[in-house]
């Protein structure tokens, strides 16, 4: 359950500031910076903060739940396990964010990846790190 948790807690907290930090650079808003702009970039981050939980809450579990499953694996080190969960989350946010038409490309295909991609292995991490895992039961004879 702390698993969820953590997964529930970081993925909306990291994945909706990258959004924005995606969204903000695919508008052409960094061409010219002051640090004004870039104070106004974390007002909008904390004022949206909340839809960024409404709307990565059940992307955040779903993921979490793919870790959860990886776990039982025992061929799975944490490592693998880790990327699996990231590139799970990559191929998933990348298709739900990125746009197919034509002004579509790589550029856009991996930023809009990188939104899933790091809060995933980012949570998967720290509950490595910080919650207790399961050990594989002992084959009975």
């Amino acid at each position: 359950m702390k698993r969820y948790l953590v997964f529930a807690l970081v993925g909306p907290f990291v994945g909706g500031f990258l959004l924005l930090l995606t969204t903000t650079y695919q508008s052409g808003y960094w061409t010219q910076t002051s640090l004004a702009e870039v104070g106004k970039l974390f007002a909008v981050f904390f004022k949206s903060l909340q839809y960024s939980y409404l709307f990565g809450f059940l992307p955040s579990l779903m993921i979490g739940a793919v870790d959860d499953i990886l776990v039982h694996v025992r061929r799975i080190g944490p490592v693998l396990r880790m990327l699996l969960v990231g590139v799970f989350a990559f191929i998933l946010a990348s298709l739900t964010y990125s746009s197919r038409g034509p002004d579509s490309g790589a550029v856009q295909f991996i930023l809009y990846g990188l939104v899933g991609f790091v809060p995933a292995v980012i949570s998967s991490w720290l509950v490595h790190k910080y919650v207790a895992e399961p050990q594989p039961a002992a084959a009975q004879t």
